[in-house]
């Protein structure tokens, strides 16, 4: 199992960016795709239509997401989202634990390209 751990700098205030990951209108403007969310920790989620999927774990507002996203068989991995204000909007903190070894690369490249990707796209 890997973990990955990456900073992104998105043009938004934190709340932007926090109503952007948690809001599912939003979700399905800059993902393009259906998306099930809610800020009820122990909520069921599910991004790219169905691509993604897990449960909510904790939330505070405008400062971090914490959810735990299912692998199948795998053990479930862990990503913690953390929100920073900067002198340019926002810098997103992602870290992601338990990742399947195979999974990895797939997994960071959608983490910069699909999801950081498609975020800094909608804050330009």
């Amino acid at each position: 199992m890997k973990e990955f751990k990456k900073y992104f700098k998105l043009k938004a205030s934190p709340a932007d960016v926090y109503n952007a990951l948690v809001n599912p209108v939003m979700l399905e403007i800059w993902t393009g795709e259906p998306a099930v969310m809610s800020t009820e920790p122990g909520s069921q989620f599910s991004l790219w239509d169905g691509a993604i999927s897990g449960e909510n774990l904790e939330f505070e507002q405008d400062k971090k997401i914490v959810q735990k996203w299912y692998f199948g068989e795998d053990e479930d991995s862990i990503v913690t989202i953390k929100l920073h204000s900067d002198k340019h909007g926002t810098s997103m903190e992602v870290h992601q634990t338990n990742i399947p070894d195979e999974a990895f690369d797939n997994m960071k490249s959608g983490w910069e390209e699909d999801y950081y990707g498609s975020l800094a796209e909608l804050f330009t």
